[in-house]
């Protein structure tokens, strides 16, 4: 077993898809996504799993249940399952982000260059990870 290490920030900074899945292990999957100006991830509710965002450039809002909060480079978010929640890019700049769903959410390796991409898609975990 590899696992997986590498530089989260650079990765980050320097993905350009709205939707870049890296890892997937058996209870735990990370994603790059990056959200142009105006764009948002778009509502959601997993009611079975809880997902962290860290935002490592530009800027935005993170709405969970019905509250709204500023985000910016260097903040995190935890929504926990069950909590409706949405991040929109309010900045002029791309916000570039990660995020860890546990359990997984999409299946290994999807790129989605585009969110019309990734809404089309009825892609969802299928139990192969990584490794």
């Amino acid at each position: 077993m590899k696992g997986f290490v590498a530089n989260i920030e650079d990765l980050t900074v320097s993905n350009g898809d709205f939707r870049r899945v890296l890892y997937t292990g058996k209870f735990l999957q990370l994603v790059l996504m990056t959200l142009k100006p105006g764009e948002e991830i778009g509502e959601e509710v997993h009611e079975d799993h809880d997902q962290f965002f860290r935002i490592e450039s530009g800027a935005g809002e993170v709405v969970i249940d019905g509250q709204r909060t500023s985000i910016k480079d260097d903040d995190a978010v935890i929504v926990p399952a069950g909590a409706r929640h949405n991040v929109i890019n309010t900045g002029d700049q791309p916000l570039a982000l990660y995020t860890l769903y546990g359990p997984p959410e999409h299946r290994d390796g999807v790129v989605h260059a585009g969110k019309a991409e990734a809404d089309a898609s009825d892609e969802h975990f299928d139990g192969a990870t990584t490794e």
